[in-house]
């Protein structure tokens, strides 16, 4: 799988009230959570994300509450994969557990700019900065995450293990 966008490029600690702040929260729909995404840290990501886009960050991306609302809304905005010094473990699996790839590359995420287009391989562990023309090495997938992610999830591979058992 390969992903490819312009990055949006933020600092450290970006906790889950900043992806998605609370006062939104009242609202399960992923459409409603997405236009709100990053607003209080930038107020155009929802108006300027594009399918294919990346969003890279410093340490501990996603510190702060475990709600699962903060990748669902990356995710919905069309956002392909975040890219990150480190993540906080929670988000880490909820990203995880609803199919929005994130990888680990303290170099790719210093030297990037925003607007940068990124090319992503995810199971090679490459990411290109086409715009800079610089390639980084990071760890792939291992093979039972990629399948997660494959399936749009968690819940979408389990939902395809289900109905192969039943057909």
């Amino acid at each position: 799988m390969i992903a490819k966008g312009k990055a949006f490029v933020y600092g450290n600690n970006v906790d889950t009230d900043v992806i998605i702040p609370a006062r939104y929260l009242n609202n399960a729909d992923p459409s409603a959570l997405a236009s709100h995404c990053m607003e209080d840290i930038d107020e155009n990501f929802a108006k300027e994300v594009e399918k294919g886009d990346v969003i890279l960050a410093g340490k501990n991306f996603g510190c702060g509450s475990s709600r699962e609302h903060a990748p669902l809304a990356i995710k919905t905005t069309g956002v392909s994969c975040v890219i990150a010094e480190s993540f906080s473990r929670i988000f880490y699996r909820n990203a995880i557990n609803i199919g929005l790839p994130i990888l680990e590359c303290e170099a790719a995420v210093k030297e990037a700019k925003r607007g940068d287009v990124l090319e992503v391989d995810f199971s090679g562990g490459t990411i290109v900065n086409k715009t800079q023309q610089k390639t980084y090495q990071t760890k792939p997938f291992p093979p039972f995450i990629q399948s997660i992610i494959d399936q749009d999830g968690l819940v979408g591979k389990v939902q395809k293990e289900l109905a192969a058992k039943k057909g």
